[in-house]
């Protein structure tokens, strides 16, 4: 592989030019001038590869030095506090831009409740940094158990027991990857988080997609599987998709899955304590929660942490333990963080979680008012606000332009969303004030005005949707 410190900068333009040569501009600068080769990129560009000269690490090194010469390189910036509406961000040259913090899914705003760092710091003194070691062997400690209980009456499924993972994404994985074995079935949304995806792809079972929410596809893929006989089927879903802030359809799902005898497992990342009657997600909403045979927790969003659980039959939850190997062989979760998150659980649990739900859902709808009919919106109503802006060649220049402009996002583009239809994520909590709500619209709007994709309809393009899988 080139050594690009050893490459001169004309040469590292050389080798973007290389990988931009058949790649058609979609887009101009604001000004009107033509794309800088920087910003003509999407993230696709750099997945594929297999020579033994790793070129497309050359060309992705390439591209990330490009725009940070031209002070464009707006992801990996450091904040410099906790994930709270205002922040400032640093980025690499020192400068320091103060944003108001649409980017963090802390939604409830408990990553910093003082009462949740009390909780974390106790147990930091009681049990140190780490558990060092795996939850089979020495690395379950009580508070461990007092977690997972509490998430079982949380959700007021008796009889069920919990599984704890060290992150949310690792749940998925690892709960797929033990459930399901070859000549088992996993059927996923086309929406599916990756992490989803990933663990139906580890699990050496057959995998099949469905039409978003769309039932009638869903039975055509459960009679193809069952057309000659009962089969070990988990069909997968979430309470609420992050890429368009909609809603699983769980009510439909649970009662499909029941007539063809398969599991179904929802991922309900974005939507636990925020979402359904006391903030039990929602699939309580739905009045499906005692159907769901693995019912998933993050802590990093709604409840302010990092790590998750399965909530799952006392004796599956047993199993799983045993065979996520992600789990398995992986330290268990760390005390200060499991101090944390029960906290809270607690504090969602309890009137001032329904207090902070009532202020999030009023705040999202705030922003939607506001955004409505000046750019385009995703139909939904729930406190993920997607805005589509089109092009993935406006995402380096418009994210510069809005970290510059007080507002920080979360982008997505392809592959993770159809093509010409990147979006930014708005992440409402319950923390943000109506004047912060406000501030964000109106940079927003300014922002769709500068770059071409304000109006109802001016974001969309030709949509290509991603490959599904096999």
């Amino acid at each position: 592989m080139n050594d690009l410190r050893a490459l001169t900068p004309e040469q590292k333009q050389a080798l973007l030019k290389a990988a931009l040569r058949k790649r058609p501009s979609a887009a101009n600068a604001p000004d009107g001038s033509a794309l800088p080769e920087y910003a003509r990129q999407s993230y696709d560009m750099f997945m594929a590869g297999a020579d033994p000269e790793l070129s497309e690490i050359t060309r992705f090194e390439a591209w990330v030095e490009s725009s940070r010469a031209a002070g464009r390189y707006t992801f990996e910036t450091p904040r410099r506090t906790a994930q709270r509406p205002e922040n400032t961000l640093v980025r690499e040259n020192g400068e320091e831009l103060p944003v108001i913090n649409m980017a963090s899914y802390n939604y409830l705003g408990f990553g910093y409740h003082p009462d949740v760092i009390q909780a974390a710091k106790d147990a930091l003194d009681l049990y140190g940094l780490g558990v060092s070691s795996s939850p089979i062997a020495g690395g379950t400690i009580l508070l461990h158990q007092e977690l997972e209980q509490a998430l079982v009456d949380f959700l007021g499924l008796p009889g069920r027991g919990a599984s704890l993972f060290t992150t949310g994404y690792n749940v998925n994985t690892g709960t797929l990857s033990a459930i399901i074995k070859p000549g088992g079935h996993i059927v996923l949304d086309e929406s599916a988080h990756m992490s989803l995806v990933e663990g139906a792809q580890l699990s050496r079972g057959s995998v099949h997609t469905f039409a978003h929410n769309d039932l009638d596809d869903l039975e055509r893929v459960l009679q193809n599987i069952t057309r000659d006989g009962a089969k070990r089927i988990v069909v997968c879903a979430e309470g609420v998709y992050s890429s368009d802030g909609d809603y699983g359809d769980l009510a439909g799902i649970t009662r499909l899955a029941r007539c063809y005898g398969a599991m179904v497992l929802v991922d309900e990342a974005h939507s636990v304590l925020v979402a359904g009657p006391g903030g039990r997600g929602v699939a309580a909403a739905q009045g499906v929660l005692e159907r769901i045979d693995f019912f998933v927790i993050t802590f990093s969003k709604g409840l302010g942490g990092l790590g998750g659980a399965v909530i799952t039959r006392r004796e599956i939850a047993q199993y799983i333990n045993w065979y996520a190997r992600c789990r398995l062989f992986s330290c268990g979760l760390d005390p200060a963080v499991t101090g944390g998150v029960l906290k809270a659980l607690r504090l969602g649990a309890s009137p001032e979680g329904e207090r902070r739900r009532g202020r999030i859902r009023e705040r999202a709808e705030q922003l939607r008012a506001r955004l409505r009919g000046r750019v385009q919106l995703i139909d939904s109503d729930s406190w993920i606000v997607p805005v589509i802006y089109g092009s993935d060649q406006r995402t380096l220049l418009l994210t510069d332009y809005m970290q510059r402009a007080g507002l920080e996002t979360s982008i997505v583009q392809y592959p993770a969303v159809p093509r010409h239809l990147s979006r930014m994520r708005l992440f409402v909590t319950s923390e943000h004030t109506s004047e912060q709500i406000d501030r964000a619209a109106g940079i927003i709007i300014a922002a769709a005005e500068t770059f071409g994709f304000a109006g109802p309809d001016a974001g969309a393009g030709p949509v290509q949707r991603p490959e599904k899988l096999g």
